[in-house]
């Protein structure tokens, strides 16, 4: 399709996953072990909401969104699938969360000039096409002072054990092909992720250099994730278990000076 851009095929696939994302562990939360493992990572690199702004970016269907709301920030979600942004509103409606949920993009959120006291990421920079345009849009969106909270994933980790990992999941998968994404969707994901910036894989280390570049300070990557790990792993098939202990899970906070 004439000028049918990489984002595009992003936004479509997103927008196609909405109608299963929170059936898959990982994505939604299952159980309040897990609820209380995110909820101490936030405070530990954000601190309490206390009524402070916070922006959720690609917000999915509002899962990080409501995390902050129960911790008394005034959240703001942007996300550019508008299936996805359906569903949030209506969980949020229904739980009685104040969260405002807009379509936008993360790279250019479109949002004022220091808005924000909070900006946090789940997932989401390994998908982005242009780390260095969103990393200047986020810190002209925070406050001086305002800190940046990025969760993420190097599914390409490079050493012996992940390698290993993942070469046994890949196996599981072809004896049990039911447990992978459907056939299409897999096609698709795979088209996209081989063109986007961390193609090769998300290192919070190149990150964590992009960040500084951009004029974040006291950034700190945080791979303590034990407890989120194994509350999501309670509800979790095997293979797909298998697959997450091959990758480099990590979260890393930057503050804007």
């Amino acid at each position: 399709m004439q000028n049918w851009t990489l984002k595009d095929e992003i936004r479509e696939y997103w927008s196609s996953r909405a109608p299963t994302f929170d059936l898959s562990p990982g994505h939604e939360i299952f159980s309040d072990d897990e609820r209380a493992a995110w909820h101490t990572l936030i405070h530990k690199h954000l601190g309490r909401g206390e009524g402070r702004k916070a922006l959720d970016l690609a917000s999915g269907t509002g899962v990080i969104s409501r995390l902050l709301s129960e911790m008394g920030y005034d959240v703001t979600g942007i996300d550019f699938a508008g299936p996805m942004l359906e569903r949030a509103r209506q969980k949020a409606q229904d739980l009685a969360l104040p969260i405002r949920f807009l379509e936008a993009d993360a790279e250019r959120t479109m949002m004022p000039e220091k808005a924000f006291d909070a900006i946090m990421t789940r997932h989401l920079v390994w998908t982005l096409p242009d780390p260095a345009l969103a990393f200047a849009d986020w810190f002209r969106v925070l406050k001086q002072g305002g800190r940046l909270l990025i969760v993420d994933v190097d599914s390409s980790a490079r050493g012996a054990r992940s390698v290993a990992l993942r070469r046994m999941a890949a196996l599981l998968r072809r004896i049990k092909p039911s447990a992978a994404l459907p056939g299409r969707d897999r096609t698709i994901h795979d088209a996209i992720v081989s063109r986007v910036h961390f193609s090769e894989g998300a290192r919070a280390e190149e990150i964590r250099d992009l960040l500084i570049g951009t004029g974040f300070v006291d950034v700190v990557i945080d791979r303590d994730h034990a407890a989120i790990r194994k509350a999501q792993a309670a509800h979790m098939p095997f293979v797909q278990r298998i697959e997450r202990a091959s990758q480099d899970r990590y979260a890393i906070r930057a503050s804007k000076p």
